[in-house]
């Protein structure tokens, strides 16, 4: 299957809306009042991110499923993916992120009218560390520690995700018969091509798709090992998109508790990510030379 850019752009907005729908799904659904799950398990929220990383890779990875601006960034430094198309594809991944929250929302209205506390209404947005109190004493500590907290755990995510997308099981042969290839004048960056080394590949395709579950796994990890100080965000547009909704929308819609949307913090999930993703794909690449 060979596909265009736009179609790979309208990819990466429809698989960052999944990732939104999931996991933005199941924090309103265990913050929000009068929801079935209330006050539940923390599992239920790293269930849903873990499945929201899952669900574009496996089914939209032969297309992309970068998802994140901080990965796609991560991989263009590192001469992994072309900066012509990094803009497009961190506006579609933003854009899929407000449309995904908006659904959210759509479905979860009534109990936003119900929920009184402003952070829980937040939450189900984007991320705040939870030092914050709502008193400006605190922000300092907030941002300091949910500084730490995101790049640990992004750096973590991007490591895992760019070394199991590039050394698993098989990827030798891969890397053979694409050299191979651009040896004889062909176009390595053809899906049809990609595709046809995977099926020839004994073993890899194979190994791709499950490099693409761990994913979801590994996401489900991090929220539960480290989803305790800021959620986590892990991810620009996951946090950044939600946030400028949650600016926009009126009480009317998000009942009368809607408070700040916190843009003092609003840096520290978008900067971390991206520092953590050059750093971890640099690391990856100069260790294992993909």
């Amino acid at each position: 299957m060979d596909v265009t850019w736009t179609v790979k752009y309208i990819t990466e907005f429809i698989g960052t809306a999944l990732l939104i729908i999931m996991g933005n799904g199941a924090v309103a659904n265990v913050e929000l009042k009068g929801t079935k799950a209330h006050a539940q398990s923390w599992m239920i929220i790293g269930w849903g991110y873990g499945l929201g990383v899952m669900l574009p890779a496996v089914a939209l990875g032969n297309v992309t499923s970068q998802i994140n601006p901080a990965f796609t960034l991560g991989l263009a430094a590192s001469g992994l993916f072309p900066w012509a198309h990094v803009a497009q594809y961190i506006i579609a991944q933003v854009l899929g992120a407000m449309f995904g929250q908006l659904l959210i929302v759509m479905v979860y209205r009534p109990y936003y009218l119900r929920t009184q506390n402003p952070n829980a209404i937040l939450g189900t947005f984007s991320t705040i560390d939870n030092v914050d109190d709502n008193d400006e004493k605190t922000r300092f500590g907030a941002t300091v520690n949910g500084f730490l907290n995101e790049f640990l755990g992004s750096f973590v995510l991007f490591f895992g995700a760019v070394s199991a997308t590039n050394i698993f099981f098989g990827s030798q042969s891969i890397s053979w018969m694409t050299d191979y290839l651009k040896k004889q004048g062909a176009d390595i960056t053809s899906s049809d091509i990609m595709n046809q080394i995977w099926v020839q590949a004994s073993g890899a395709s194979a190994s791709k798709m499950i490099a693409h579950l761990f994913l979801g796994f590994l996401v489900m990890g991090l929220v539960v090992a480290l989803g305790g100080p800021t959620g986590p965000g892990l991810n620009p547009a996951r946090d950044f998109g939600p946030r400028l909704v949650h600016s926009l929308l009126p009480k009317s819609v998000l009942g009368e508790a809607k408070g700040s949307s916190k843009w003092w913090y609003a840096w520290v999930p978008v900067v971390a990510p991206i520092l953590a993703a050059l750093a971890a794909v640099a690391l990856a690449k100069m260790i294992y030379k993909f």
